[in-house]
């Protein structure tokens, strides 16, 4: 059975603080592999906010090339929109019955795991939680289950939001994401 893990985001855009975080879950978790699930459109962002959808899953390609245990996953593409977690899975389930899928998120996305669409459904995953500033004490009623891993990868404070600001300014944003996706911006 494959050991996946499932790496979701809006990934506007993908930087090396998610692929640090990758690297490290894939090797800490026991992953045979990771895949990036873009989610085209996210019930937790505003749309205007957004770069174009195949714009980012460009770059996310871009990024991910040279690692052959990342995958890019772009199963939401062709799901309704906005895109829930619990929709993909199960989508997914269907498509690879070999596989065992547990979620990559951080401590802020574990907080806020309860309001999510069919969160019960979710919790029936393993969760492989990293933590994340200001978040690092995150609560969930999950916090005693065999289901809940935490894990202390190394975290850079690195945001999409960040970079897009960056750019927005005219400055620079190497090294802050991988070189291919910096000779696309």
């Amino acid at each position: 059975m494959n050991k996946v893990g499932l790496f979701f985001g809006s990934f506007n855009p993908i930087h090396n603080g998610h692929l640090i975080v990758a690297q490290f879950m894939l090797e800490e978790a026991g992953l045979d592999e990771v895949w990036f699930v873009l989610s085209p459109q996210n019930p937790f962002k505003e749309q205007h906010q957004l770069w174009d959808e195949q714009f980012r899953l460009k770059l996310a390609s871009a990024a991910i090339s040279d690692n052959d245990f990342f995958r890019l996953c772009d199963v939401e593409f062709r799901l309704p929109r906005p895109s829930y977690t619990s929709d993909t899975l199960r989508q997914l389930l269907e498509q690879y019955p070999g596989h065992h899928f547990s979620l990559i998120m951080g401590s802020d996305s574990l907080e806020s795991l309860p309001r999510w669409k069919d969160a019960a459904f979710l919790q029936g995953f393993n969760l492989l939680v990293y933590r994340r500033a200001g978040f690092e004490h995150a609560r969930h009623t999950l916090s005693n289950s065999e289901k809940l891993q935490w894990f202390d990868a190394p975290y850079l404070d690195i945001s999409a939001t960040y970079v897009r600001e960056r750019l927005e300014q005219g400055h620079s944003v190497r090294y802050l994401v991988p070189e291919s996706v910096f000779r696309l911006l």
